[in-house]
């Protein structure tokens, strides 16, 4: 089961690399703060995003068990979906603007961390269609070997994000960010034609 694995681990790189606002609040982090607290952010930060990763990726698999069809329809909504994230990513600029967090008490920085996570609706909603469509796509066995890869990108990116920044200060830019969001723009467009795919494939066999 590594090539899932790998696949949810490459997914998740994928698609927590572009700049957003998780992101901006490990950057802004580091660059404000000392190298501890820089880190006890980041693992903050991977801890509520792990946990939405898992709520949604268990809430399509358990619709998809009570409602059979959903699979389809999630294969073709979530496979549309990717495709015009991808897209956008690669359309739009990086901006390190927003989501400052200079000199907050740490259970204010756990809050933060928690609203920027959790309370995004769209990453609700594209997370449950994402992580759906590629649930439907799994082999058997492969639920969990997906899920530890794509929770596991979400441990190495953010601390690898804290750290960098931590280090390189002042040396990060928009640009080097936005190029970074158009590899990524173009990899998640690949992940999008592949769910339309396999939409296809089970449609016509």
């Amino acid at each position: 089961m590594l090539p899932v694995f790998l696949q949810g681990l490459s997914l998740g790189l994928a698609f927590l690399a572009p700049i957003g606002m998780q992101n901006l609040f490990v950057i802004n982090s580091a660059l404000s703060h000392t190298f501890g607290r820089a880190l006890a952010t980041s693992l903050v930060v991977v801890f509520w995003d792990i946990s939405l990763g898992v709520t949604c990726f268990l809430g399509a698999g358990a619709l998809m068990d009570a409602f059979p069809w959903l699979k389809k329809i999630m294969l073709g909504l979530g496979g549309i979906l990717v495709i015009y994230i991808g897209i956008g990513l690669i359309r739009t600029e990086a901006s390190l603007d927003g989501g400052k967090d200079i000199n907050q008490p740490f259970l204010k920085i756990i809050v933060a961390a928690f609203v920027v996570t959790w309370l995004n609706p769209q990453a609700l909603i594209d997370g449950t269609m994402m992580l759906g469509a590629f649930r439907a796509t799994l082999p058997a066995g492969g639920d969990l070997p997906f899920i530890l890869g794509f929770t596991s990108a979400s441990f190495i990116w953010f601390n690898g994000l804290a750290i960098a920044s931590n280090l390189l200060g002042a040396k990060i830019n928009t640009r080097a960010l936005t190029w970074l969001n158009r590899l990524c723009g173009v990899v998640i467009i690949c992940y999008g034609a592949k769910l339309l795919f396999d939409l296809a494939r089970m449609i016509f066999g």
